[in-house]
């Protein structure tokens, strides 16, 4: 990968989780929505979106694909500090880098939000977003988290 399509996925998976947080949904629902083609069109046009606010894009994102509420909401109640959407999206494009074959990055995009870890790192009442990387990429192949 290079370093733009690292940058353009960091981007990618960052306007996902902000979407997901602003619309209270899982972030299978938004990478659904979207589906392949939408996140393939976001991947080419982020180069000129990252200069935009994500409020807007992610306003566009939720009226073009009509992205209703949710309710998933895992940072109303939280006891925790939340992790930043960025933070977020930094996680996600570095199991992508890790995990996906050349050429199928956007395929482990749509599979890594449709996984259970997905969830798992969603819920910001535990600590599962602030274990070590690699376990979290040991887990997400495994199909569950690992003792």
């Amino acid at each position: 990968m290079t370093e733009k399509e690292k940058n353009d996925y960091f981007y990618v998976c960052s306007l996902i989780e902000y979407t997901a947080r602003q619309t209270k949904n899982k972030r299978r629902v938004i990478v659904e929505a979207l589906g392949k083609t939408g996140i393939e069109k976001q991947l080419y046009d982020a180069e000129v979106n990252h200069c935009l606010s994500f409020e807007q894009v992610s306003a566009e994102l939720i009226a073009q694909y009509k992205i209703a509420d949710g309710n998933f909401d895992t940072i109303t109640d939280c006891k925790y500090t939340v992790p930043g959407f960025m933070d977020i999206g930094k996680l996600y494009s570095i199991m992508i880098e890790d995990c996906a074959e050349s050429g199928k990055e956007v395929d482990e995009l749509m599979k890594l939000f449709s996984s259970f870890i997905s969830d798992e790192i969603s819920d910001f009442q535990t600590d599962v977003y602030y274990q070590n990387p690699s376990y979290l990429e040991c887990s997400y192949r495994a199909g569950y988290l690992l003792d």
